[in-house]
Parts: structure tokens; sequence; C-alpha cells
């Protein structure tokens, strides 16, 4: 944990914002290497994670590749796409139908169902029951996220608390129980270059993703803080929930809230998200020092 005098200033830039969103409830958080480092809101109760699902939900494929099981080239989903495809919402699967709607690796077509065939194939490949069991064997309870669960589809369906989600956060900062590679290719761009349709964004070129997590990239305008790295990554979903990760100064952001998203929070998550990192700088926050 950061020094303790780092907690109070924090605290209650997270608490204002928070407060400033109008959610009916919420908590959100400050995360670095070791966990949360200050919190507003009940970081206990459990929200709807959204489309953040498919942060464990990538992770978990990638785990499998990492076994050996499963190649990100194997074909899958679509004529012509493969696992790497459906990972980095590039097969050309529409956003929720088995519809094709582009040609795989012409488009970035952001897509539930190429989320939801990309675990299907991981589940056939280790032999898992089902999404659920796969998630929650080799994503949850190594990370001893216990509080969450999955509760429907792979691409949206997990439910658990803030808690789970920083303790999520804190591993894709600094990987300490999965395998690093797994997380690097989760960050790492995948087909770069694509345009495509960023979801409450509207069109964005290039709208560059990594294997299931999005990159901030040039990307305007965006969810995250505007002075963020290109290389900053996470996920937002449609629960009015977000996390998002800065690796340049070991640092993540966390929120889950019981509004869903829309024109609220296009304004208010880059302000205060803004607000947190520059607070997390200017009292003391670790710094990359590779």
């Amino acid at each position: 944990m950061t020094d303790i005098d780092v907690a109070p200033s924090l605290a209650d830039a997270l608490h204002e914002e928070l407060v400033g969103w109008g959610v009916s409830r919420g908590a959100c958080a400050l995360v670095d290497v070791d966990g949360i480092v200050a919190s507003a809101g009940d970081t206990g109760v459990s929200h709807p994670w959204a489309s953040v699902t498919k942060i464990i939900a990538a992770l978990s494929v990638l785990d499998v590749v990492h076994d050996g099981l499963l190649d990100l080239d194997d074909p899958a989903g679509p004529p012509g796409a493969t696992v790497r495809h459906l990972l980095a919402h590039a097969s050309g699967l529409a956003f929720d139908e088995t519809r094709v709607i582009a040609r795989p690796g012409t488009r970035r077509v952001y897509s539930n169902v190429g989320i939801d065939t990309a675990v299907s194939a991981a589940c056939a490949a280790s032999r898992a029951p089902d999404a659920a069991t796969l998630i929650t064997n080799r994503v949850l309870l190594p990370l001893g996220m216990r509080g969450t669960r999955l509760t429907g589809p792979a691409s949206h369906g997990a439910v658990g608390p803030l808690e789970d989600l920083a303790r999520l956060a804190a591993e894709l900062i600094d990987p300490r129980v999965l395998p690093a590679r797994v997380v690097a290719d989760a960050a790492n761009p995948a087909f770069p270059g694509l345009a495509g349709l960023l979801p409450g964004y509207g069109k964005q070129v290039p709208n560059d993703w990594g294997l299931g997590l999005e990159l901030k990239g040039g990307k305007c305008p965006h969810w995250m803080p505007p002075e963020a790295p290109a290389d900053a990554f996470g996920h937002f979903g449609q629960a009015g929930s977000f996390l998002w990760v800065d690796r340049s100064c070991l640092v993540a952001a966390v929120a889950l809230t019981g509004t869903p998203f829309g024109p609220w929070a296009v304004d208010a998550w880059p302000r205060s998200s803004s607000r947190w990192l520059r607070t997390w700088k200017c009292q003391g926050g670790r710094h990359d020092s590779s």
C-alpha cells in the first residue's frame, strides 16, 4: 500500500466525484499494485458488471491458450475468423446476433457474441462444462474474487462487489497470480488501425483493442482520463461500471453503480478520473522506475 498520507486526499476526491455523479448507489476506488488505496461508497455491495465482465472472460480464454489447449489462431466463429479475431472484436460478428456484417480483420465490430463464442471454444478445448466454471476456476478463485459470480453470458453477465473488481485491477497493473503473458496478450494491440464504433462514443479511427481489453490510444471522445497514456487499457459497462489501468504510474480506477451508462457518464467519468489521476501523482503515488 502507498504511504498513508496519500489516502485522505484521494478519499475526498473519490467521494466528491461519486456524489457529483448523482447515481442511485455505487462505489469507486483507486487501486495500486497492492489493492485499494482509497475508496468511496460501499465496496462490498454487489452490482452487475455488464461488459466489464469481458475482462475476466478474455483472461480465462487466454489462460487456456497459455496452457497449450487452444491457439489464438485456431478457427472459431464465422468463416475466416479465429479466436484472436473474436477476442479483438475483429471477427465481423454483429453486436448481439450471429449475423456476419464484415469480413474478419477488416473492421472493429464490438460483439457480445464474439466474446461468448471465444469462451465457448475455450470451454471445449479445456473440457470446462460451462463459461461460469471456466471463468471461476481460471480467474475468480485464483485472484480471491469470491464475491463475484457469472449469472449470465460470459460477455456481460458477472455480478460482484467493487472490492473484487479492485483485486482484478491490481492484477492487471502487476500480474502476480495469472501468467504475465496472459495479461500482456489481453492488453497488447490486436489488428491495430481498424476503424469501428466505440459504444456510447461513436466512430473511432483507429478503434484499437487488445484481446478483450480496450486500448485508449488516441480516441476522442473517450471515457478514460484524457492525460492517461495511449497504452492505458480497461473496459466500461452499460451498468455504469468501469475499470481502467495506467501502468505508467502503476495505478488503476474502478467503479460500479446502480445507474445505467448514459450522458452523465460520458461527461463525468473522464473528468473524475482525471482528477483522481492528478491527485494520485501530486500526493506521491508510485511511478514506474523501470
